[in-house]
């Protein structure tokens, strides 16, 4: 198994986080994983983008020029990166923000209203990325969805252990 996975938006909306998740769970199932982060210098609302590759076998490049999986937060960042990803691969667009369609007709398409399901379901706007990261995983199966816990635990300790359970019960908010 071998994934390269591309996540696009701006700053603020987790999209290096979900990244890194990804990372932190493919190594605690032993398996060869990168993470490259990219963001600009401003603190939010900036570009934002990571590429993760995660295979069974060495992983030769960090560096993505087309992917299987691509993860679009907001509307400038489908536009941008649509094409990177290969037919038939994955691609999952945040349509509380992005309101264009996409113009690929030969990759799997999934909507995720982040925001709305954050919102309705966990009470908390903030977790949009984890909705996110729970509709990659639970479509994908690139990673396990129970080493996620393990995962909490390292990225959220001192005072952010308190948002574990929000951010669990994110990663069930939607259902295919």
């Amino acid at each position: 198994m071998s994934k390269k996975i591309f996540i696009a938006g701006f700053g603020g909306q987790g999209v290096l986080l979900i990244g890194q998740m990804l990372a932190y769970a493919a190594m605690y199932q032993d398996k060869e994983v990168s993470w490259m982060p990219s963001y600009g210098p401003e603190m939010r609302g900036g570009t934002a983008n990571c590429t993760v590759c995660i295979s069974d076998t060495p992983i030769a490049s960090p560096l993505v020029t087309s992917c299987d999986v691509l993860i679009a937060m907001n509307g400038p960042s489908l536009v941008k990166y649509e094409n990177m990803l290969v037919p038939g691969g994955d691609l999952f667009i945040n349509s509380s923000i992005v309101q264009e369609p996409t113009t690929r007709t030969d990759v799997n398409v999934h909507y995720v209203d982040c925001i709305e399901l954050a919102e309705q379901k966990i009470g908390n706007a903030k977790t949009a990325n984890m909705v996110m990261l729970g509709a990659i995983i639970r479509q994908t199966g690139v990673v396990e969805l129970n080493v996620m816990d393990k995962v909490f635990e390292k990225t959220m300790t001192g005072g952010k252990a308190k948002l574990i359970p929000a951010n669990r019960e994110a990663l069930s908010a939607w259902g295919k």
